[in-house]
């Protein structure tokens, strides 16, 4: 910090960074300023002057010009006393103004939520319909949304024919993009699509990753925030549910018990060929999502695709707490240093035959 004697602290910038505790006070200036220039006024009709003519001896010396400026140039010092006491008064209601240096630091703090990703791996999703598969389209798509979240825990579930958890509850979005990157149709060996077993895993996840929290005291409070966090389930699938020991209805109303909401995508649309005949069941999927408090939607395309986790997004954010903290450092002393500095000068000027000279 620059020391109080210095002239940094008249700077513009410098001024432009104070925040003033008491503004109200900067007004006295002018104030005070009006008071010195009535007296100067009213004075000097009641000040008796000698006028004396130097016409003779200028002329005698040659030296006119030189003199004239001279004199005016002192008598122009008469005004350094009532300048001088008018800064340190300003600076001392300066300091009484409170010139402060605020510096504002944010903490947003948000509990997050908890998604479950379920993606189906079947050998419905190598269809080319959404170039250059349906998976891939996916994988990528979802991807982008784990870039897009902030503070909420994201899972994976993979299935065709059964369904696995292939990545817990975690804020390791890196570790979640790595998962999804690796996904492919031969993951699981065992055909068909079990959507209702792939609900089963992202609710054990969510409900286990509560009662995790409930081991020691010093965790009490990611419990509570694990007990009022929401849950999201969303499912990417054809949808047409073929395999699987749970039947997707009974797993949706089990999702709703435990307050977890379910958002459903239907991925790809029918196509049918001499060699294929591939379709796209969109009942089940509306009828689960219904249950879950959730949404349906149908992805076409990539840019749907896209369209459907961005919405998805929008839905589900978490409320976020802003805490504003204020450093505040008050420099008062400094110009009250400055003003007092003044104030001596003057009466330095005042009572010594400096005073005199000037005034006369």
């Amino acid at each position: 910090m620059q020391p109080w004697y210095s002239l940094h602290w008249f700077s513009p910038p410098q001024w432009h960074a104070f925040r003033f505790a008491n503004p109200s006070v900067l007004w006295f200036i002018p104030a005070v300023l009006l008071l010195f220039v009535l007296r100067h006024y009213i004075g000097r009709k009641n000040q008796q002057r000698l006028n004396v003519s130097l016409g003779p001896l200028a002329a005698a010396s040659g030296r006119a010009d030189w003199l004239q400026t001279a004199f005016s140039l002192v008598s122009k010092l008469r005004y350094l006393l009532p300048v001088a006491v008018f800064t340190g008064v300003s600076l001392l209601l300066v300091s009484l103004a409170r010139p402060q240096l605020v510096r504002e630091r944010r903490d947003e703090q948000s509990e997050g939520i908890d998604i479950m990703l379920a993606i189906d791996v079947s050998a419905s999703m190598t269809e080319t319909d959404l170039p250059p598969t349906r998976l891939a389209v996916a994988r990528r798509v979802a991807q982008s949304f784990v870039n897009g979240r902030k503070d909420d825990r994201i899972g994976l579930v993979i299935f065709a024919g059964e369904a696995f958890s292939l990545c817990p509850l975690t804020t390791d979005y890196d570790l979640v993009k790595q998962y999804l990157g690796d996904l492919n149709d031969q993951m699981i060996r065992t055909s068909g699509t079990a959507i209702g077993d792939a609900l089963a895993r992202c609710i054990n996840r969510m409900r286990n990753q509560s009662e995790s929290s409930e081991d020691t005291a010093t965790q009490q409070v990611d419990y509570q925030f694990a007990e009022t966090r929401s849950k999201v389930i969303i499912l990417l699938s054809d949808g047409d549910n073929t395999a699987g020991n749970l039947d997707p209805v009974t797993a949706a109303r089990l999702a709703k018990a435990f307050g977890i909401r379910l958002y459903t995508i239907a991925v790809g649309r029918p196509v049918r060929s001499d060699s294929t005949a591939t379709t796209v069941d969109e009942g089940v999927l509306k009828t689960i999502a219904g249950i879950g408090n959730g949404s349906f939607f149908r992805a076409t395309d990539a840019r749907r695709l896209r369209a459907v986790f961005a919405q998805i997004n929008r839905l589900e954010k978490a409320p976020v707490r802003v805490q504003v903290y204020e450093d505040v450092q008050d420099y008062y002393r400094v110009y009250m240093y400055w003003g007092i500095a003044f104030l001596l000068f003057a009466l330095f000027l005042k009572i010594t035959i400096f005073g005199n000279v000037l005034e006369d």
